[in-house]
């Protein structure tokens, strides 16, 4: 047992996170099809993006994580849209040209980027939230540096890509856990001329 199926099994990570604030604004402009989630621990975006319409595959290392993912994608109807996949990611061999969208929220896969760029198809989005490095007290996430992004480090990985979004902010959370936290949406797609989705109204 990993120590993140200890984790879960133990119930010292959420079983519903939520979903990206960011991803849940942008989806509705997202083509529908085909979605890869990296690191999908308990399914926070796997389960939203099924429930979206996409056909998901969760990929996590973690039995615990998994078994959760499709407990709660089972409890919504959506568990034909789920398929959950037992592989490491780092050594994880991702098909080529297959999904529409990539997601990865709050695990460092910034080695395997190229890689998740390669499994998008033309037109495909990207999107990363993760923990950022910062100055101010931020105790959730990683306890040092070297799981953190630092600045501008997402975003100097995703400039091969159109970005439509980047932020890096910290957020105030339940039980005073302040996250400093840095996302990006990105396009596999090229040229000085594109066309955009416009910005979404925030919830």
């Amino acid at each position: 047992m990993t120590d993140w199926d200890e984790r879960f099994a133990a119930g010292d990570y959420p079983r519903e996170p939520e979903p990206s604030s960011v991803l849940c604004d942008y989806v509705p402009a997202i083509p529908d099809g085909r979605a890869l989630d990296v690191a999908t621990g308990t399914g926070r975006n796997a389960v939203f993006l099924a429930e979206a319409g996409y056909e998901v595959d969760a990929v996590d290392a973690s039995i615990e994580g998994l078994e959760v993912t499709r407990e709660r994608a089972a409890e919504r109807g959506v568990d034909d849209r789920l398929n959950a996949i037992r592989a490491d990611v780092p050594t994880y061999g991702f098909p080529e040209g297959r999904y529409d969208l990539a997601t990865i929220s709050f695990y460092r896969a910034i080695d395997r980027f190229p890689d998740v760029v390669e499994a998008l198809v033309p037109g495909g989005y990207l999107f990363v939230e993760h923990h950022l490095r910062s100055a101010d007290p931020t105790p959730s996430g990683p306890s040092g540096d070297r799981y953190r992004f630092a600045a501008n480090e997402l975003l100097h990985a995703g400039l091969g890509l159109t970005v439509l979004y980047y932020d890096e902010t910290t957020e105030e959370r339940p039980g005073d856990r302040r996250r400093a936290t840095a996302r990006l949406l990105a396009r596999r797609s090229h040229g000085a001329r594109q066309s955009y989705p416009p910005r979404p109204e925030r919830r």
